[in-house]
């Protein structure tokens, strides 16, 4: 599989106000959860000085691997000095190198099984900022790609 590096980059959002788990599907309650108030609460559209209209979903501040707490980001690419609006979040992604994953399918399916495929391969992941983004090729539910990239060494 092939490495690549990003460069570093800020979001504006909503992040989650405690950390989550995967143990007993917890994370799909929480995370469903936070991306239902992002869609309800028309955020992407509240966000000041979006670069582009992608939605960038971000796993991070790992207490251990994959199978303990993290916490959970949604939110749209900004300016690196673009100040988070009074209800929203800020969260800056270092430069870093990933490998790079494709979901294909129905959403939420499609995300789940390639986190099972993730989590099934052997990746030297350094549990720093995993992330999805959702752009143009996700916008239909039913026949989606979505970007998946994992932090690794």
């Amino acid at each position: 599989m092939n490495k690549i590096t990003l460069p570093a980059f800020r979001l504006i959002g909503k992040a989650l106000k405690t950390k989550t788990w995967n143990d007993n599907g917890q994370s799909a309650i929480d995370c469903g959860n936070l991306w239902q108030l992002f869609e309800t609460g028309n955020y992407a559209n509240k966000i000041p000085g979006k670069l582009n209209n992608e939605i960038v979903a971000v796993y991070y501040a790992y207490e251990g691997d994959y199978t303990l707490p993290y916490a959970y980001f949604i939110g749209c690419k900004v300016s690196e000095n673009q100040q988070a609006p009074d209800g929203m979040d800020s969260l800056f992604i270092p430069a870093g190198q990933y490998q790079p994953f494709t979901a294909k399918g129905t959403i939420p399916n499609c995300i789940a099984s390639t986190w099972n495929e993730i989590w099934n391969t052997e990746i030297d992941r350094t549990y720093q900022f995993d992330f999805e983004i959702y752009d143009e090729r996700s916008r239909d539910w039913n026949n989606a790609e979505v970007d998946v990239f994992i932090s690794s060494k």
